[in-house]
């Protein structure tokens, strides 16, 4: 493994404790240039995580947190008459910075929620017809509580197909937790984190992934995998062109992290859950099952052939 990335998977177990898996897909989603959505009770460091990441990658970081009466300026910002220069000035807001926090995102109404779709789409900001690069890179980590907590509404699908992944942290174990209270000496964690990777690391290794070769073979794999949530009968919709593309993103960022320029079908494997679950829309019948869309996706992969790639290892 990269050894920038190895210090920065280190440095972020040393607060998050006992999640090494989230902060691999974390870091494997950044590399792939794509946005997380982290989705789970309150309490269970989401935010924490985010806030780590930041600063171990020397990031800047902006924070929203959305309620219900967050408006679509107070995350793009706004323009405002300057009486002194007697004009009009645009004031950013926080979506103009590396690193968005947006906490609790299903608590805003839809409106707000789809002021974030042109920046996590384009990296741009359109205030009064005016439009605005974001800094690179621009990175946006959503949190949300489940749909059953009050005061929550569930995101557009249009809006979930922006961010590349929806991850679950779930609680911590026995002995991760047994770390977490004989650490605690009343400091924050984040504090003792150190910055082991610059933003200026972060696009290059950004341009590396992109880089890395998808063969033929993986590329039909990829698109049988996806043009199979088209036509199975508990899905009512599938996988769309954006998702097929973070498919494969994330398939190579899964082989760099891994110090492999090609992707290798375990790749492909590795990320299929993550890329999948929130974009899938299921028939009335299978949203009822328990677990209806890992299922629905393990069904797929079990029917789904895999390439050999035997040859593709030696190149």
């Amino acid at each position: 493994m990269n050894k920038k990335i190895a210090d920065l998977r280190m440095e972020m177990n040393k607060v998050i404790k006992g999640k090494d898996d989230i902060i691999v897909k974390i870091i494997m989603t950044v590399l792939a240039s794509g946005h997380i959505l982290l989705e789970d009770n309150p309490g269970l460091g989401k935010t924490t995580l985010a806030k780590t990441f930041s600063k171990a990658t020397s990031m800047q970081d902006n924070r929203i947190q959305f309620t219900p009466d967050t408006m679509p300026s107070d995350i793009l910002g706004y323009s405002m008459y300057n009486q002194r220069e007697g004009k009009m000035e645009f004031v950013k807001g926080p979506v103009f910075t590396n690193l968005l926090l947006a906490d609790e995102i299903n608590r805003t109404s839809s409106k707000t929620q789809a002021a974030l779709l042109e920046a996590m789409a384009e990296a741009t900001a359109t205030v009064d017809n005016v439009t605005y690069q974001l800094p690179k890179p621009f990175i946006t980590i959503a949190t949300q509580n489940p749909i059953t907590s009050g005061g929550t509404q569930a995101l557009p699908d249009s809006q979930l197909d922006r961010f590349m992944v929806r991850l679950s942290m779930g609680y911590p174990d026995v002995q991760s937790q047994v770390e977490m209270l004989m650490e605690d000496h009343g400091q924050n964690p984040i504090d003792a984190v150190q910055p082991v990777m610059s933003v200026e690391d972060l696009i290059q290794m950004r341009t590396e992934v992109a880089n890395v070769y998808i063969s033929y073979e993986i590329a039909d794999y990829i698109s049988r995998l996806v043009d199979a949530t088209r036509h199975h009968d508990k899905i009512e919709c599938g996988i769309s062109p954006r998702g097929t593309k973070a498919f494969a993103n994330m398939a190579k960022a899964c082989a760099y992290m891994y110090d492999r320029n090609y992707v290798i079908p375990e790749d492909v494997m590795y990320v299929i859950y993550d890329i999948f679950k929130h974009r899938l829309i299921l028939t009335p019948s299978a949203r009822r099952e328990k677990n209806g869309a890992e299922n629905i996706i393990y069904d797929i992969c079990q029917t789904t052939e895999a390439p050999s790639m035997a040859g593709e290892r030696s190149n």
